[in-house]
């Protein structure tokens, strides 16, 4: 299995999760690495660790989800990897529920989240987002 740690979802992932078969809730499982010092696209300089500038986003990002209905699971530190191999270990780790995938398409595609979403650019080296669907599980 190959892993590439990306930022933001491209169109045809947004698009893919739209046509998927499943409905009602969508939990999105975060693994977050961020960069040792947070590095902002317009040049500014900052003294703020990749995870501080994350947090910002964080700070913003987590009370918008509620007012849509959302609400974060868990959110904890990555401590040890105990099956498997990667390369780096990611450094959080968060499940994310939204009402359906659509709301949650809606809300990473909404103008407010673009104002804030510089600090999450600047803070994170990757991520993996997994879609998780309580449908078939166990």
């Amino acid at each position: 299995m190959n892993v590439l740690n990306a930022v933001t979802p491209t169109q045809e992932q947004l698009q893919n999760l739209l046509a998927s078969d499943f409905e009602g809730p969508v939990s999105m499982l975060n693994l977050l690495k961020f960069k040792e010092r947070a590095e902002y696209a317009d040049g500014r300089t900052s003294e703020l660790s990749g995870a501080e500038a994350y947090n910002l986003y964080a700070e913003k990002m987590a009370p918008f989800v509620i007012s849509k209905g959302g609400r974060l699971v868990f959110g904890g530190r990555a401590e040890h990897l105990m099956l498997g191999e990667v390369d780096e270990l990611w450094d959080v780790a968060a499940i994310m529920e939204y009402p359906s995938k659509e709301a949650f398409v809606e809300i990473v595609s909404a103008p407010e989240v673009g104002e804030f979403s510089v600090h999450r650019s600047a803070g994170l080296a990757g991520q993996l987002l997994i879609a998780v669907s309580a449908q078939g599980g166990f």
